[in-house]
């Protein structure tokens, strides 16, 4: 991603310790503490200027958010747009008290959150790198996968989205080798118009407005997630038992 430098960038940021956490490998273990309370707590990896992630906060008050890039630029617009968010609204603090804005690289998460310390990992519209010798770049190589799993408790999930043909068939491809389970997989999440279900990024309504398809997929990682999700399977399949009997009997 090509940035503009923000002039000020770093020192708008150091002003808003209530939002803004630079030094986040002080906190592994312990970002619960920091919200004051023991809330899910769901993860944006590559955040961008923060509209997906300050609007899920909004949308979903009893979930604790993070939103994390590497560069101060979008950390500084991503706050400004946190702040933006509330305007109006009656609230202690100038954003979403659910709300955290992190920066640090996504190669050392490990440095930044424990074990089994988050419920969900977000990836939107990550870079592609289209390139097959920057594979290991791809946030949804094995790699990276390995690290999510890692630091995400038993209803741990990770929601994908991209707009790129070929980055998702890569991350199809890896998330099948790794045997994870997938599903509500969507080759074109808004074929029939803007599904209202999802909070849309940036680049989403970007690519929308130019007809792109927008492709999507959920993994299932957290033990008693794939126990859910197993569960809801095996009713599926018992109703569709009773349906056909009903129907026989019917005809």
């Amino acid at each position: 991603m090509r940035l503009r430098g923000k002039k000020g960038a770093l020192s708008q940021l150091e002003q808003m310790t209530s939002l803004v956490v630079l030094e986040p490998e002080a906190h592994k273990g312990k970002w619960s503490s920091l919200f004051g309370n023991d809330n899910p707590i769901w993860v944006e990896f590559g955040m961008g200027k923060g509209q997906f992630i300050t609007q899920m906060s909004l949308k979903y008050p009893h979930v604790n958010f993070i939103g994390i890039d590497m560069y101060d630029e979008l950390l500084a617009r991503a706050s400004e747009k946190a702040m933006k968010a509330v305007e109006g609204l009656e609230t202690e603090l100038p954003h979403p008290a659910n709300l955290k804005l992190v920066r640090t690289n996504v190669e050392f998460i490990e440095n930044v959150f424990a074990e089994n310390e988050l419920e969900r990992v977000y990836l939107n519209f990550s870079d592609p790198w289209p390139k097959k010798r920057h594979a290991r770049r791809r946030l949804t190589h094995y790699r990276f996968v390995e690290k999510y799993i890692h630091i995400m408790n038993e209803l741990g999930e990770i929601h994908f989205k991209t707009d790129s043909e070929t980055l998702f068939e890569s991350s199809l491809n890896s998330f099948a080798d790794m045997e994870l389970i997938t599903r509500r997989i969507s080759l074109n999440l808004h074929r029939d118009g803007i599904n209202e279900e999802h909070v849309m990024t940036e680049y989403e309504q970007k690519f929308m407005g130019k007809g792109m398809n927008i492709h999507r997929i959920e993994v299932v990682v957290g033990e008693e997630a794939i126990r859910k999700y197993r569960e809801e399977k095996q009713q599926e399949k018992r109703r569709a038992v009773v349906e056909d009997k009903d129907e026989q009997e019917e005809n």
